[in-house]
């Protein structure tokens, strides 16, 4: 029998395309839409992002929450908030992003605009197919502090140390736990259930966090 792959996403690139394009192309689209945008150096990618992709996307948004709340951490979730820098003519849209360590400097606001607010302190971005644009590269340009990677079987965790990534093995923001053992949790998911894989990875949080105690 051949095994075939499935498929998580789709990627379309538009090349040579002007900052002032971009911008347009994103305000004509407006945000009630489900494929997400990135821009750099006059390339554009479309993700579009199908089930495999999304229920990655949002069961790691949720231990994302339970590891706040176990943590004491407040959060604010911003999903794809479009993080647009005109100084830099770098955009995207992230799978997931959270303002936790700068969460009360956002509480309240609808609308964040990184020329005066700061950027997320932590992103996620789902890629079971690459990207043309190195996010690594855009989001430290960004200043964002955590940027996770997940590839369908691996997550990786990246902080910024002086303007650049580097991969470690501990998260800044959730220095007790070993975030990196979170895919264990995405097969169980698909076993167990959601809810019973979501007791499952409270109580081993809890665990996490009583042995360093």
């Amino acid at each position: 029998m051949v095994a075939i792959a499935q498929i998580a996403e789709t990627r379309s690139l538009l090349y040579n395309i002007s900052w002032q394009t971009f911008k347009t192309m994103l305000a004509e689209m407006g945000t009630e839409r489900s494929y997400r945008l990135a821009y750099d150096n006059g390339t554009v990618e479309i993700m579009t992002p199908l089930i495999l992709h999304e229920n990655s996307n949002r069961l790691i948004e949720g231990f994302v929450f339970v590891l706040c709340e176990e943590l004491g951490l407040e959060i604010k979730r911003s999903g794809s908030l479009t993080l647009t820098r005109d100084d830099l003519k770098r955009g995207a849209e992230p799978d997931s992003s959270y303002y936790i360590q700068n969460e009360a400097l956002v509480r309240n606001k609808e609308n964040i605009d990184l020329a005066i607010d700061p950027p997320p302190d932590l992103v996620l971005e789902v890629e079971y197919s690459r990207s043309a644009i190195d996010k690594l590269k855009l989001y430290a340009a960004m200043g964002v502090p955590e940027f996770w990677r997940y590839n369908g079987s691996t997550l990786r965790i990246y902080t910024l140390v002086e303007g650049q990534y580097s991969e470690a093995e501990i998260s800044l923001t959730f220095a007790p736990v070993p975030v990196r053992e979170i895919p264990q949790f995405l097969v169980a998911a698909k076993q167990n259930g959601e809810v019973s894989t979501t007791r499952a990875f409270r109580a081993w949080v809890r665990d996490k966090i009583a042995t360093v105690q």
